[in-house]
């Protein structure tokens, strides 16, 4: 099998590279953390690059692009700690709409999403959902052709940012039945809308957000619904274990430029043995949460039983890598690895915040055991 990348996806790796060297450095990121943790200028420099069009297709003014080259974007953006939630309002929102809404509702959000003149993020984690995504409390009512929604969401991406919303809502069953779940596109504008904004441990931008009978646009039915949620659950969960790679990749490469420049008893401590062991099973970790990385991406498009356990399998490899590279990495550092104006430390807290999100290392682990089918042979 060949795992090379195609030319078109090398030079949308050196256009992102070249923009997250050039466009957003250490010292731009700390300016927008102070200012509140997001950037309409950043996220239009993203949109200006074509990244906002990746998952839109041709026919509304997007590249139609797969996941594959959104991997590529998300370790390049990794990398660079960017921000802005590209994630949410890129892959999520355009790969959503593009494949479960009504032609009406793709004509309106779509082209605006590809210029990234519309920013809509994912509201779906309620407090008691403990990232189960059929515990859904929010409701949705139908009054003749329209439908309001009432209830809260939590940990939004940048949602008192954010232009409109993707929200599960229950038409129907009890708070754990998934039949009973649609999607619908709110937006932040609406009435009965409420943001409630604060900063993340990352840097980044959430907020919660409530619903009182806002008005709301049917994106998928009841059934279908739920099956649309998990679909934009899986594009996030692929989009950040290839994000983790790119923060693992440059987390890793410091640490090393670290160790052959600091001296202890007057060598580098990178000639120490016993470091040079912790270095070598933390590249270890990070070439399995790559080739995991790889593994999501190329599940894809494969049917929603079979991607859904491929996709918590990888985030169960990504998420021990993730804590496995990120604690060495500090501790190789020493006292200056928690420091914030060491750029270690806030590479740290990244891959800290990306483990949790999407469900995090235990959940996945139960999600993987839930979709084991094969039994050992001396079972049989």
């Amino acid at each position: 099998m060949d795992f090379d990348f195609s030319d078109d996806q090398e030079m949308l790796r050196d256009s992102v590279r070249k923009w997250v060297d050039k466009g957003y450095d250490f010292e731009r990121r700390k300016r927008i953390v102070k200012s509140g943790g997001f950037s309409r200028d950043a996220w239009r420099e993203i949109a200006d690059l074509g990244l906002t069009a990746l998952f839109v297709p041709e026919a509304h003014g997007g590249m139609g692009f797969g996941a594959v080259d959104a991997m590529v974007v998300m370790e390049e953006l990794g990398r660079g700690l960017v921000l802005e939630p590209y994630v949410q309002g890129a892959l999520i929102a355009g790969g959503v709409l593009a494949t479960y809404a009504p032609a009406a509702v793709q004509s309106a959000w779509l082209p605006k999403i590809a210029s990234g003149d519309a920013l809509l993020v994912l509201a779906h984690q309620e407090r008691a959902a403990r990232y189960r995504l059929n515990h859904v409390g929010t409701t949705a009512t139908q009054n003749g052709n329209t439908w309001t929604v009432s209830g809260a969401k939590s940990i939004v991406p940048v949602g008192d940012k954010a232009d409109a919303f993707i929200v599960p809502a229950r038409v129907s069953g009890a708070v754990d039945d998934a039949a009973g779940i649609a999607l619908f596109l709110v937006e932040r504008g609406a009435n009965g809308v409420t943001t409630r904004g604060y900063g993340t441990q990352d840097g980044g931008r959430a907020a919660e957000v409530g619903f009182s009978n806002a008005a709301a646009t049917l994106i998928a039915p009841a059934g279908a619904g739920f099956a649309a949620l998990e679909h934009a659950f899986d594009i996030g969960i692929a989009a950040v274990c290839a994000e983790a790679v790119g923060v693992m990749d440059k987390l890793v490469a410091v640490t090393v430029e670290y160790m052959n420049t600091r001296k202890q008893f007057g060598v580098p401590i990178a000639t120490f043995q016993a470091l040079r062991h912790r270095i070598a099973d933390v590249k270890m970790q990070l070439e399995l949460g790559r080739s995991m990385s790889y593994f999501a991406s190329l599940k894809m498009n494969e049917p929603p039983d079979q991607r859904r356990r491929a996709l918590a399998q990888a985030k169960l490899q990504l998420g021990n890598s993730m804590r496995f590279v990120g604690q060495q990495c500090i501790q190789l550092h020493g006292g200056i690895g928690v420091t914030d104006e060491y750029i270690a430390s806030h590479y740290f807290k990244r891959l800290t915040v990306m483990e949790m999100s999407f469900g995090d290392t235990l959940h996945q682990l139960g999600e993987v055991s839930a979709r084991m089918q094969d039994t050992a042979g001396v079972f049989a």
